[in-house]
């Protein structure tokens, strides 16, 4: 079977529970207080993005991943860095890393929310947690799981220690640095939707809190098929990065 072909059939169980759903609304098993159908959410979404209150709530929801993903990703990049090529940098940095990281850190919005106000503080910060530590395990892992031999190759060959580390430590570590990466951005869209479902008065989640005020399910679908779309475009992005920076492995 082509690839053509079989991407074509994996729409099909798709399509089928999009028909399902929309028979269960349209004979009254599923009433749309409960979960509106498919045709009246694809209205839903008309409406919301004629009006510009979509686009004004996905503009304030990717400004704060933008923003939280910024300063999280730094803080995972650098600390990894840090702990992975540095002995010392390894038995200061890594504990409390290790510490915090085993943290619920959802369940630290009432601190944040103490700490920073309801602004856009405790979201943002929400999010740069959620990023930083997975980024964090996966650049000290790819750096500490460099290859001995090829170490051993490159000071056999006269390697300076800054070569070596240019050439081979941190090339070795950008498969794991990138699905670090990966992790991280799914991450990032999780803490957002838990972060603006906490005092938010703007965003997709405001939109869809304002939404469940009035019983609008159709408008809450709407918001959480953009939030899944924005998920999935990130992932790409970086699964298009992914394949462009490890061409020379063959992936």
């Amino acid at each position: 079977m082509s690839t053509s072909h079989s991407g074509l059939l994996r729409w099909i169980s798709p399509l089928v529970l999009l028909v399902l759903w929309q028979l269960a609304s349209g004979s009254g098993l599923l009433p749309p207080e409960k979960l509106s159908s498919p045709l009246t959410v694809l209205e839903a979404g008309v409406e919301v993005a004629g009006t510009g209150e979509l686009g004004e709530a996905f503009a304030v929801s990717v400004t704060r991943v933008l923003i939280g993903f910024t300063i999280g990703a730094s803080a995972g990049l650098v600390l990894g860095i840090i702990a992975g090529l540095s002995r010392w940098g390894n038995l200061l940095v890594d504990p409390p890393v290790q510490m915090l990281r085993t943290l619920p850190f959802l369940g630290l919005i009432p601190l944040f929310i103490l700490w920073f106000g309801i602004g856009e503080a405790p979201k943002i910060v929400l999010v740069a947690l959620g990023v930083a530590f997975p980024l964090y395990l996966n650049v000290h892992s790819g750096i500490r799981t460099v290859d001995d031999q090829l170490v051993e190759a490159t000071t056999a060959l006269g390697y300076t220690r800054a070569e070596r580390l240019w050439h081979v430590v941190l090339p070795s570590a950008v498969p794991q640095t990138l699905v670090g990466l990966r992790q991280s951005l799914g991450i990032a869209w999780l803490s957002l939707i838990v972060g603006e479902q906490v005092n938010a008065d703007a965003g997709l989640g405001y939109l869809i809190n304002n939404a469940r005020e009035f019983l609008r399910t159709d408008v809450i679908v709407v918001g959480l098929i953009v939030y899944a779309a924005l998920g999935l475009a990130t992932d790409a992005l970086v699964r298009l990065l992914e394949g462009r920076a490890l061409r020379w492995r063959g992936i």
